[in-house]
């Protein structure tokens, strides 16, 4: 059995200064250096860090990188729409015209939208 003492995770991107203004100023994240070249940790309440890494020949995921837990799975969707990020569309999931995947209740998971970072990389916001 593997002993731990925490968790972190991380994801790439093709150019973290970028990066770095677009989770600061877009989506309101705490944002640091890494203490190495390029590197930056996002910090979000109650959370973890998060690692975002240089990587030159960076592709994004084709998976959902990182989740963000809301109050207000509504108002979060405005405010994203106010900054200029639009949510992703996926045939089949059920999503309403704003695009948000609604929950029926507990029992059918979270209410949820996903949308892209400036690198590609899939990111959501989640309802309870």
């Amino acid at each position: 059995m593997l002993t731990t003492t925490g968790a972190m995770s991380g994801f790439s991107a093709d150019d973290t200064e970028t990066a770095r203004a677009f989770y600061r100023d877009t989506l309101g994240l705490d944002v640091r250096d890494g203490g190495m070249a390029g590197i930056i940790e996002l910090f979000v309440t109650g959370g973890t860090p998060v690692l975002v890494y240089p990587k030159s020949n960076h592709e994004p995921a084709s998976y959902t990188v990182l989740n963000l837990f809301v109050d207000d799975i509504d108002v979060a969707a405005d405010e994203l729409a106010a900054s200029g990020v639009e949510l992703l569309r996926y045939d089949g999931s059920g999503q309403d015209e704003r695009g948000i995947m609604r929950s029926g209740g507990p029992e059918d998971g979270p209410s949820i939208a996903w949308f892209t970072d400036p690198a590609g990389n899939i990111f959501s916001i989640m309802q309870e």
